[in-house]
C-alpha cells in the first residue's frame, strides 16, 4: 500500500518505522531537513522536505495515489488542513493526529466534515490506558480485546510465588481459573510456551482470559489488589486532563500537582472534581506535604522523561502501591525493565499501534478474516492480533490440535458470541468468531497464515 505520512516527529516516525517495515510504500513530508536525513538514513522510505499543508507538496508526494494519508504534526490545524486537502486530491483513506481536547470532543463532526477515516489522539489513548491498569493495579500492562471482554494482562511472577517451579498444565488442576498463559519473558529470552513449561519466579509472563478469571488467578496466587481510590498526578498536561475527567466518572479521588500557574488556572476551571495544587512535583517536601505516602497510585506525566522516572523510582521507595511513569524515549527498554517501577506508558507507542491496526485492517479488508485489535508486547518483540472469522476458510472446523501451527504461534482465546473460550486441542475456530492469536512472528495479517 501507498502511505504518505506528513509530520516526522516522534509519532510519526514511530509509524513509518513500523509501515515501512512491514513493506508498505511509505513517503514522509517534513520541513525539518535534518530531522528528515536521520529518517531516510535509518528507514526504508522516501522523503520530501516541504509544508504538507499545500496542495504542491501533497502532489508531489503523490496524495492522488495514496491509499493512506497520515498527519501527524504537533499542530491539530495543521493536520486537519493535510486531510482535507489530501481528500479533496484523492486519497482514499485520512487519518489526523488531533490533540486539543477541545477539537477532540467535537470529533464526530469535524470527522463527517472533512472525511477523515480515523482521528488519533496520543494522550487521550494513554489516559484510557493507565485508567485500565488503575483499575487492574497488580497488572504490568492490560490489552483489551474483543470490545474489553477479554484481556491480554502482563505480571512478573513474585519471589516465593506458588507459580515458581509449576509446569503451565498444572495451573488449573492448581487453581481451577480458565486462563492461558500465552508468552513468557525470562531475563532476554521470549517463550510462546508449551503446557510443559516450567515457571519460575521473576519471570514476566502474559495470560489472556475474561476479567473476572483473571481476578480470580490473582487473588488465588496472593496478588489481587482492589482498584484504586486515590490518585496523585505530577505534571497538568492533556494526559493528566483527560485521566482526571475519566477517573472522576468513577469517584477516584485526584490530585495534580503542576508548576504552571496558568495551566493551573485552566485545570480548576476544567476539572471541578480534582485537587489543583500550584507546585514542582519534583520537591520532596511538597510531595510528602500533599500525601504522597497515603496515595493509592503515583503516575509522573511531566514532558521530562527523567524526571517521570526518577520520581517514579522515589514514590517506590516510599511504599507506594502503583506507580506509573510515561516515557517518550523507550529505545533503553533492557534499563526500563530492570527499574522498580510498576508500568510505563509511551503516548507514540500507543499511537502508533492503533494506527498500525488500522492499516492492518484495510489492507486485508478483502480477505475473509480481518484484523479487529492489534497490540505490540515485551518491546515489540511479540504482536497480539484478534481476528475476526467473517467467511468459510481453511482454518474453520478442525480442531486446534490438528492443525499444522506455526513455531512461535499460539491461538490464546476465541469469542463466540457471548461464550469465551480458552481452547483446548478439542476447541474449534467457527465462522463468526473472533480468535485473538499471539506470535513472536510479525506482521501477522490474516489468519489463515496461523498453520504451515
Amino acid at each position: 500500500m501507498k502511505i504518505v505520512i506528513v509530520g516526522d516527529g516522534k509519532v510519526g516516525s514511530t509509524i513509518a518505522n513500523q509501515l515501512s517495515i512491514e513493506g508498505h510504500d511509505v513517503i514522509v513530508i517534513d520541513n525539518n531537513s535534518a530531522v528528515l536525513a536521520q529518517s531516510g538514513n535509518t528507514m526504508d522510505i522516501f522523503c520530501i522536505e516541504g509544508n504538507g499543508a499545500t496542495v504542491s507538496v501533497l502532489q508531489e508526494a503523490g496524495v492522488a495515489n495514496a491509499d493512506v494519508l497520515i498527519a501527524a504534526t504537533s499542530a491539530d490545524e495543521v493536520n486537519m488542513i493535510c486531510c482535507l486537502l489530501g481528500k479533496k486530491l484523492g486519497a482514499k483513506n485520512t487519518i489526523a493526529r488531533v490533540r486539543n481536547p477541545e477539537y477532540y470532543a467535537q470529533m464526530g463532526m469535524i470527522k463527517d466534515e472533512l472525511g477523515l477515516s480515523m482521528a488519533v489522539n496520543p494522550e487521550y489513548a494513554a489516559a484510557t490506558e493507565i485508567s485500565r491498569l488503575l483499575r487492574f493495579p497488580s497488572a504490568i500492562q492490560i490489552e483489551p480485546f474483543a470490545r474489553g471482554r477479554v484481556e491480554l494482562v502482563e505480571l512478573k511472577i513474585p519471589e516465593h510465588s506458588s507459580l515458581d517451579g509449576m509446569p503451565l498444565w498444572a495451573i488449573y488442576k492448581e487453581f481451577q481459573v480458565k486462563i492461558l498463559i500465552c508468552v513468557v519473558q525470562r531475563d532476554e529470552e521470549v517463550f510462546i510456551p508449551s503446557g510443559d513449561f516450567v515457571l519460575k519466579s521473576g519471570d514476566k509472563i502474559n495470560i489472556t482470559a475474561s476479567h473476572l478469571e483473571i481476578a480470580n488467578f490473582f487473588r488465588a496466587i496472593g496478588i489481587f489488589r482492589s482498584g484504586v481510590k486515590s490518585v496523585m498526578i505530577i505534571g497538568g498536561g492533556r494526559i493528566a486532563y483527560y485521566l482526571a475527567k475519566e477517573l472522576s466518572t468513577v469517584h477516584v479521588k485526584v490530585k495534580i500537582i503542576e508548576k504552571d500557574l496558568k495551566r493551573c488556572e485552566y485545570l480548576c476551571e476544567m476539572l471541578p472534581d480534582s485537587v489543583i495544587i500550584h507546585g514542582d512535583g519534583t520537591d520532596k517536601e511538597l510531595l510528602h506535604e500533599e500525601g504522597m505516602e497515603k496515595t493509592d497510585a503515583f503516575i509522573t506525566l511531566t514532558g521530562m522523561d527523567e524526571e517521570n522516572i526518577i520520581v517514579a523510582l522515589y514514590a517506590k521507595e516510599k511504599k507506594v502501591s502503583k506507580v506509573i511513569a510515561k516515557v517518550n524515549k523507550i529505545s533503553f527498554h533492557e534499563i526500563l525493565d530492570n527499574l522498580n517501577i510498576d508500568s510505563f506508558i509511551s503516548p507514540k507507542t500507543i499511537a502508533a499501534q492503533n494506527i498500525v491496526r488500522y492499516v492492518r485492517a484495510m489492507k486485508n479488508s478483502m480477505r475473509s478474516n480481518n484484523v479487529e485489535t492489534l497490540h505490540t508486547l515485551i518491546n515489540n518483540q511479540v504482536e497480539a492480533v484478534e481476528f475476526k472469522v467473517r467467511e468459510e476458510s481453511s482454518v474453520v472446523g478442525i480442531p486446534l490440535k490438528n492443525f499444522k501451527r506455526r513455531d512461535g504461534l499460539i491461538v490464546a482465546a476465541v469469542i463466540r458470541g457471548t461464550q469465551i473460550i480458552i481452547p483446548s486441542g478439542n476447541d474449534t475456530i467457527e465462522k463468526g468468531d473472533n480468535v485473538i492469536v499471539v506470535t513472536t512472528k510479525r506482521h501477522l495479517t490474516d489468519l489463515n497464515e496461523i498453520q504451515n
